[in-house]
């Protein structure tokens, strides 16, 4: 560790000193910097053909049908009738559900680990074990919600694979990224605020209540949001747990409680299904479908900066 820490002051000497004396740096620097830079711009151009070609395809539906139209069509094996309404709507109710579970869970587990844990192997088991779950396959999380959601829900409702099961498996595969980020916010409160309240004789809770999670806030809403933008386009788990992905029909006259317990699609299924679909026209609705999932991911990445950027605290 001294040796590289050696290493590490002696280069940093030297680029000061190349700057201060005005000479010009290494060739194998100019090679290096260059190198990253094609890097950067390689990666840029793979996305930008990506996109490209996804809005290419979807330009039939957008002509043809409009954005309304295509939004707010229910499915359909007639592609010229096929919309993203129900798909759309399962997405929403799904994120819901997250939301009301994640937040609440999320938030406390971060709390009693930075604010009320001691530092002790228990802890750091904890800590170990929360950050590891965070780095697990979203299928994985799938046959838990397969093996123990669905066969839970077999004992209340008669149709096992809903929306509830596929809401509480997405919020298993977030919920480790939840408890990381809120974490994080919670620790770049510095300690003279909770110095300060503890200075006037408030209790733990109080400093905490009071003091800490104001402070902690927008972080902690700026991971929520993001670790929701990849909530909403995992398709793995909901494979698993059964959202339909072909066949799916609901009674016009279902209500809100129906539609939670009873079948359900989401977004990512559907362009799932659409995209193992042999004609040509569902290429283009797969697209279509592909542009609004990415819309609305952009959508909701972008209030997180807006939340970021309104609220940060700077020390």
């Amino acid at each position: 560790m001294a040796v590289t820490t050696g290493i590490r002051t002696s280069a940093t000497s030297a680029a000061v000193q190349r700057a201060l004396t005005g000479q010009s740096r290494p060739v194998g620097e100019w090679i290096f910097q260059g190198l990253l830079f094609l890097s950067l711009l390689v990666a840029l151009g793979m996305l930008a053909w990506l996109l490209s070609d996804v809005f290419i395809r979807s330009m039939p539906v957008w002509e043809q049908r409009g954005v309304v139209s295509f939004v707010t069509s229910n499915l359909s094996s007639d592609p010229e009738k096929a919309g993203i309404a129900q798909g759309l709507f399962g997405s929403v109710m799904l994120m819901v559900i997250v939301i009301v579970l994640i937040i609440p869970i999320g938030v406390a587990a971060a709390i009693y680990l930075e604010e009320y844990a001691t530092d002790n192997w228990l802890t750091r088991f904890l800590n170990t074990t929360v950050r590891n779950l965070a780095g697990v396959p979203a299928v994985v999380y799938g046959l838990l919600g397969l093996g123990v959601f669905v066969a839970v829900m077999r004992n209340f409702t008669n149709s096992p694979l809903n929306l509830l099961v596929g809401g509480l498996t997405l919020s298993l595969v977030v919920l480790p990224i939840v408890i990381i980020t809120a974490a994080e916010a919670l620790r770049s409160v510095p300690r003279s605020i909770r110095e300060a309240g503890f200075g006037v004789g408030a209790t733990k809770w109080e400093v905490v209540r009071s003091h800490v999670l104001p402070y902690a806030a927008p972080g902690i809403f700026t991971g929520i949001i993001l670790t929701i933008a990849r909530a909403i386009g995992e398709t793995a788990p909901l494979l698993l747990v059964g959202a339909a992905v072909a066949g799916f029909g609901q009674a016009a006259s279902a209500g809100v409680v129906d539609k939670i317990l009873g079948p359900y699609t989401a977004l990512p299924t559907t362009i799932f299904s659409w995209a193992r679909l042999p004609q040509s026209e569902f290429r283009a609705l797969t697209a279509a479908a592909i542009v609004v999932l990415l819309v609305v991911v952009l959508l909701i990445n972008a209030i997180a900066i807006i939340l970021r950027n309104r609220y940060e605290r700077r020390w």
